[in-house]
């Protein structure tokens, strides 16, 4: 196909995906996992523009254009979310929904702040040992429950050692942290964790076997009643837990006043809140399915979240009465490769791949600038983010050629590379959607163009790609990363065998060493070092990092956006004004 046409064709998806995407505005799923750290304090001053993308919040310009729905609230707060299943008590959730509610019911020890940095919670403070290895936390005086009862150090020895129970099978960091005596107690070695000790009502110590920088705030998580949780609890058997999930007993800003699936989640003030009881009386999670745009424009939900395209950003400046909040997503997507596949075990031919495929077109252009180029596995709003030293991959077909050449792939009769008698065809499994159609349609021409066949196979629902890939009959895959909150969690999938057919010696060692030391610069050191690895590796492509707007309710005060805890961070400071 002639350049002429290819741009052509290019540009008619974009067009229809874009009209598409003006009418329904899809939001994002989860309102949690898009926001970065922001306020509106200084929202009435003239917003920053780069390139007609929005990097500074807006405040409402017109609240008398606030529906009548919106204004009749006075004393709730309505926010979209998808269903959860009900699950809520922490670490035992069945969906990630269930964790958008287990934040509002439950505050941690510690908490994140917008920079990815510890701050107190429930713990007033901590110490650590000079080798790095004991953690003691201090509570804070007057902690109660939402029942009235108090929360000690009882309720934090019991939720550790819960987690380490044989029948306990969620996710569970708790674990990974290796607490001294916690695998005896597993396999039933042991009565108690040797590695807890209870100092007093408001003071415990946790020690652990190997350094482990995440330790603090893992260990430092949310906290259940022993009183309530634990009064049936018995070895070996959790499946009592399950019936209190409706009923949660929690120390957070808000308690459960009802839940109706499919409907809503409504919350209502929690008095015996440490930090004083919720400036908005109640709180709802709408979860009924619609169009997060008409749910914003109609007043039926005070907070949205949008892809930040300048469509999107335009209309919603135009209703006049929500606050803009610009936001990168603190994740990053990636194209998996199959690392078992012959043709890709040569790094060449992953760097080839990565040049000949235009990230910008794809990621950046066709999303009107809801999107950036990912090259490393941290997002920009991390503390251990860095583009010193790193190959950004611009869009290069000739490398591409060269490096196909060098690897010894040459072209063929039909413009297809060749090598041993094998084509040189990628097998490309993505998700059901206008961004993956974009996709498809540009990589398949920026292939050809350097004599690479792409097949590409699109599925409706996660499980469904997800169970493809495991099977290995793929090439390369689309995918994206949950929230990371520490640069650990981002490149943990490239140690320990995770992804399939890459090992390296000198990142596990990296890895090693970026967890044993709690001192931000050394371990930034570290992970620019790992960075760099992996960005010359590729052991996956590297894609995009996602932007966001959050449109919001402009009454509402006292809001502060955190992309690693999530709306939580602050609700407790939500007022109507």
């Amino acid at each position: 196909m002639k350049k002429q046409q290819y741009i052509l064709v290019v540009l008619l998806v974009i067009i229809s995906v874009l009209t598409a995407a003006c009418s329904s505005n899809e939001p994002n799923k989860n309102p949690e996992v898009t926001n970065s750290p922001a306020n509106l304090d200084n929202a009435s001053q003239k917003p920053e523009q780069t390139e007609n993308v929005l990097v500074q919040p807006i405040a409402a310009t017109d609240l008398s254009k606030l529906p009548d729905r919106a204004k009749q609230r006075t004393d709730t707060i309505i926010v979209g979310l998808v269903n959860p299943s009900g699950a809520f008590t922490p670490y035992f959730t069945q969906v990630g929904y269930d964790g958008n509610v287990n934040s509002v019911l439950y505050t941690p020890l510690v908490r994140i702040d917008e920079n990815g940095l510890p701050i107190p919670a429930l713990a007033e403070k901590w110490d650590i040992s000079d080798d790095l290895l004991t953690y003691t936390f201090y509570l804070r005086d007057g902690l109660k429950y939402s029942d009235g009862s108090p929360m000690t150090t009882a309720d934090v020895e019991f939720t550790w050692t819960l987690l380490h129970d044989p029948a306990y099978d969620g996710i569970n960091d708790v674990v990974e942290t290796k607490i001294r005596g916690g695998q005896a107690y597993k396999e039933g070695k042991a009565d108690s964790i040797e590695g807890i000790r209870i100092i007093d009502e408001r003071t415990i110590a946790v020690t652990l076997e190997d350094t482990n920088a995440t330790a603090l705030t893992v260990l430092g998580g949310a906290i259940l009643s022993k009183a309530y949780y634990g009064k049936d609890y018995k070895f070996g058997n959790l499946d009592y837990i399950k019936t209190l999930h409706a009923n949660p007993i929690t120390n957070g800003p808000y308690k459960l006043e009802k839940f109706v699936p499919g409907q809503e989640v409504r919350f209502i003030a929690n008095e015996h809140y440490v930090f004083g009881k919720p400036k908005t009386e109640y709180f709802i999670y709408k979860t009924t399915e619609g169009d997060t745009w008409q749910f914003i424009e109609t007043g039926e939900t005070d907070y949205g979240g949008f892809s930040a395209t300048t469509d999107n950003i335009e209309k919603l400046k135009n209703l006049g009465f929500v606050n803009l909040i610009p936001s990168t997503a603190s994740n990053y997507g990636y194209n998996q490769f199959n690392l078992e596949k012959e043709h890709l075990q040569d790094k060449r031919v992953r760097q080839a791949l990565t040049y000949g495929l235009d990230r910008e077109l794809i990621y950046v252009d066709s999303r009107q600038g809801a999107g950036s180029v990912a090259n490393i596995p941290s997002s920009p709003i991390l503390w251990s983010y860095t583009e010193e030293d790193i190959n950004s991959y611009p869009h290069d077909p000739d490398k591409a050629k060269e490096l196909l050449e060098e690897a010894g792939w040459t072209v063929g009769t039909d413009g297809i590379r060749e090598k041993d008698g094998q084509k040189l065809k990628i097998h490309y499994l993505g998700s059901k959607s206008q961004n993956t159609d974009i996709f498809i349609a540009v990589a398949k021409e920026n292939y050809q163009e350097i004599g690479v066949e792409l097949v590409a196979e699109q599925f409706p629902d996660f499980n469904t790609l997800s169970a493809k890939v495991k099977s290995g009959d793929y090439d390369m895959a689309s995918f994206s990363t949950t929230i990371i909150s520490d640069p650990s969690q981002g490149v943990s999938r490239f140690i320990k065998g995770e992804t399939k057919g890459y090992e390296n010696k000198k990142i596990e060692e990296l890895y090693a060493q970026g967890l044993a030391t709690g001192d931000i610069e050394e371990r930034k050191k570290v992970y620019h070092e790992m960075f760099k690895i992996l960005n010359d590796e590729l052991p996956v492509m590297f894609s995009s990092y996602t932007k966001s707007i959050t449109a919001m309710n402009g009454r509402i005060e006292g809001f502060v956006l955190n992309p690693l805890s999530g709306i939580a961070y602050s609700l407790p400071n939500w007022e109507l004004k």
